[in-house]
């Protein structure tokens, strides 16, 4: 995809793929109120949601040029309002399952097309930073707005629906699909650059995603059961924590990367697993609260260097594509693992084997990070390990050398010219046109 595709469509974009995870907790919530389903069985439902977003985003990681941007938005966004707006409407578990999974992959595809737009950008990393800057406002609204209008399951994937349907006029400004005519020479079909450190980063996070994805997929049990807080509360809660969540990512693109990449991963994902063990252990609003909002401000911050080294690890958008797609796949685990753990061993267990998984993850999220800085942030930069731009070497703009045309001389002036002799020649300077006066 182009780099002059206009920001705010991939943003839209991005916001409408992203909401079903932002929304995961009231989803899972609802579904088992509503339906009179185990906690087990309701992650069970947000989990093939989230699946279905990550089997979408594999099996477009390297055709959406080939599809066209246009027409891959358009699909992903019809089928999730239709998929959506089926669990919404219906309360038979097979159908409401079966919408859940048909709106994943919409949202999935969205997602893909976005992620391809936003790694040919000339900074990722920042285009990124909108996206969750824009899903994470819009998520809050919805936790402030969801629970005052309904108890049921409807209103979540009503809210779903009625997004990608927003988001529609917005795909008119993406390219359209490529033809003999007015298409680019197409890319070749090179292999994947960066191997290892790409297969290391998808790897990690979907372990990554996982852990943080387990908590919060629970985390609306463990305000209403362990720590006691209305529904109301707790969704009042979620808004704060994702209205810090927006500081967290106006400062990261704020930061940018003059701290690289390497630092703002291993040490947010460590802050990260604090936070997690302490939400998982709230026994009131004081430290629900506490966990959940400082968990919130660090998860986008981190979230957004790493989706930045993933698209700077390919210009053409192809491991981008893939380590989200992982990640969806990491956060299609989550409300499973989420429930089962904590039916098994209790909250503030769970909360700790998940933060001792997130340290260890930080160990070679920090590696891949230090080892592959990525694109640089401005044309013909020099990069350290660790990815911050040290200097300019020699920017490819300014007026481009002109061509030598050799001027043909008249024969009948080259044969009245007489050929000059060394004679004819004095030295130059002041003295030699004193000399000739």
């Amino acid at each position: 995809m182009s780099s002059r595709t206009p920001r705010p469509a991939l943003i839209a974009l991005f916001t409408a793929g992203y909401l079903a995870a932002y929304l995961l907790p009231t989803v899972v919530g609802r579904v088992a109120d509503s339906l009179a389903l185990s906690p087990t069985q309701a992650g069970l439902v947000g989990s093939a949601l989230l699946l279905s977003s990550a089997t979408a985003g594999f099996t477009l990681a390297s055709r959406v040029e080939r599809i066209g941007p246009r027409r891959a938005a358009r699909a992903g966004l019809l089928l999730a309002a239709l998929g959506y707006g089926t669990a919404a409407l219906t309360g038979t578990v097979p159908l409401v399952v079966a919408g859940a999974m048909l709106g994943g992959f919409g949202s999935g595809t969205a997602t893909a097309v976005a992620a391809t737009g936003i790694a040919a950008q000339k900074d990722p990393h920042r285009a990124s930073t909108l996206g969750l800057l824009s899903v994470s406002a819009l998520a809050g609204a919805l936790y402030l707005t969801i629970p005052r209008i309904s108890t049921g399951h409807a209103v979540p994937f009503a809210a779903l629906a009625l997004t990608a349907l927003t988001v529609w006029p917005a795909t008119n400004r993406l390219p359209e699909p490529a033809t003999e005519d007015n298409s680019p020479v197409q890319a070749p079909h090179t292999p994947l650059p960066h191997a290892r450190s790409g297969m290391v980063l998808a790897a990690v996070i979907v372990c990554w995603s996982m852990a943080q994805n387990s908590l919060w997929g629970v985390s609306s049990r463990i305000g209403t059961e362990q720590a006691g807080l209305s529904e109301i509360t707790v969704g009042s809660v979620f808004a704060v924590a994702l209205g810090a969540g927006l500081l967290g990512v106006i400062g990261a693109g704020a930061l940018g990367a003059r701290l690289g990449r390497a630092l703002p991963i291993g040490l947010g994902t460590a802050l990260i697993a604090c936070c997690i063990a302490v939400s998982a252990r709230a026994d009131g609003l004081g430290t629900f609260a506490t966990g959940e909002i400082a968990w919130n401000t660090l998860y986008p911050v981190v979230l957004s260097y790493l989706l930045g080294l993933a698209a700077s690890l390919d210009p053409r958008g192809r491991w981008a594509v893939l380590v989200g797609s992982a990640s969806s796949l990491g956060t299609a685990c989550g409300p499973l693992v989420g429930s089962s753990l904590s039916q098994a061993v209790g909250f503030p267990v769970m909360g700790a084997a998940l933060a001792t998984l997130l340290v260890l993850l930080a160990l070679p999220l920090t590696a891949v990070a230090l080892h592959t800085g990525g694109r640089p942030l401005f044309a013909g930069a020099a990069r350290r390990s660790s990815g911050a731009p040290v200097g300019a070497i020699v920017p490819p703009s300014g007026v481009p050398e002109q061509p030598v045309v050799e001027i043909e001389m008249p024969a009948a002036v080259a044969e009245a010219a007489p050929d000059p002799v060394q004679g004819d020649f004095t030295a130059a300077g002041p003295q030699a046109r004193t000399a000739q006066s």
